[in-house]
């Protein structure tokens, strides 16, 4: 019975790929990457620096999304050899496991990503968190919530980098911005975007009192070097400072750290963590135009809603709750997912609550 159900494994995963594989179109990923390899090949294509770059951005992505597939369909067929080992070896049985396990987490990651498919969806993505109601608490959940976005970047051997931290005079943090460098960070990551709720006993309340705070998370993609959206020097302003540690400690001895103020939304974004102040600009300056760039996608969208006589919102305020008092669980309030472990969470395994987001957004789509 067991054979017969693990021969019924291996034959769904061999008909889901085949279904992925319909929407990927490995045909069409060859004849994009032998277009961009002719564009890549012109020995003037460096004359427009932006746009070389961006054709070989797409064509590094390209190849690596065809690679990806390849490999897993390998895998898929190498199962059958691998399970007949399994069979006439006993010893050979666990490695066996270990691989069916793998190889279905592998496809059902690669599941979840042919739903990525928006504009935006492909890019790197600038997290923002800042510390909500809640005193002291808050500002520690937005210092946990900072590490476990690093850690699941970290765990999934993706590059992710601190842009700039506002330390708070207690514990914690009041604000972050952090930069994920990977293909498809914007779609996973955009799940994220809302408030997220803590419930503890406070490690801060001497009468250990059950405590209630809340921390924003906001998402937005990066942009292109080849978009551009125009910013007249009238409409920012440029303050320069000294980068700052935990509690106000001055970090080096020059005004190194820049901010900028956008005038007419009211933005402010700021970066401390590059080496000079001209680093730090354009850090800042790119944060920023992604962040206008997300605003006016966000218009554009609440105005299409509009038109269609739907203002709902899409996103409730409070999307997930992270409960550690009287019981242990995080649940998304959107897709009803939830985890048992709160630190499992909290060292970022996020994967679960990324795969059911992205189903669920799609699904809100299609009605």
């Amino acid at each position: 019975m067991a054979e017969l159900d693990i021969g019924r494994q291996i034959r769904d995963l061999e008909e889901l790929f085949l279904g992925i594989s319909k929407v990927i179109d490995p045909v069409a990923l060859e004849n994009r990457i032998a277009e961009l390899e002719t564009l890549a090949s012109d020995p003037n294509i460096w004359n427009d620096q932006a746009n070389a770059q961006k054709v070989t951005t797409e064509l590094s992505r390209t190849k690596a999304q065809l690679e990806h597939l390849h490999s897993i369909d390998q895998d898929i067929k190498d199962l059958e050899d691998l399970r007949q080992m399994a069979s006439e070896d006993p010893d050979a049985a666990d490695e066996f496991a270990a691989e069916l396990l793998r190889v279905t987490t592998a496809l059902s990651d690669l599941e979840t990503k042919t739903l990525l498919n928006g504009e935006y969806d492909p890019r790197g993505a600038i997290l923002s968190i800042r510390s909500g109601a809640g005193g002291d608490d808050a500002t520690d959940f937005a210092e946990m919530l900072m590490r476990m976005y690093l850690r699941y970047a970290e765990k999934n051997g993706h590059k992710a980098k601190v842009l700039e931290i506002s330390h708070a005079e207690g514990a914690g943090i009041k604000s972050a911005t952090v930069e994920m460098d990977f293909p498809y960070a914007y779609g996973e990551l955009s799940i994220e975007s809302g408030t997220h709720r803590l419930v503890r006993m406070s490690p801060f309340n001497a009468a250990g009192k059950r405590q209630t705070s809340f921390a924003a998370i906001e998402v937005v993609p990066v942009m292109e070097v080849t978009e551009s959206v125009e910013i007249p020097e009238s409409d920012i302003r440029i303050d320069v400072f000294r980068s700052s540690g935990p509690g106000g400690q001055s970090v080096n001895t020059t005004d190194s750290a820049v901010r900028i103020t956008h005038a007419p939304t009211g933005i402010v974004v700021s970066c401390q963590n590059e080496k000079s102040q001209l680093q730090n600009k354009a850090s800042a300056l790119r944060v920023l135009q992604s962040k206008l760039l997300d605003a006016q996608r966000r218009a554009d969208q609440e105005k299409r809603k509009e038109l269609a006589g739907d203002v709902k919102a899409s996103w409730g305020e409070q999307m997930r709750s992270y409960v550690l008092a009287p019981y242990q669980m995080v649940k998304d309030l959107r897709t009803e997912y939830e985890e048992n472990n709160p630190d499992d969470v909290f060292d970022g395994k996020l994967e679960g609550f990324i795969a059911a987001g992205i189903r669920w957004r799609k699904m809100g789509q299609a009605k």
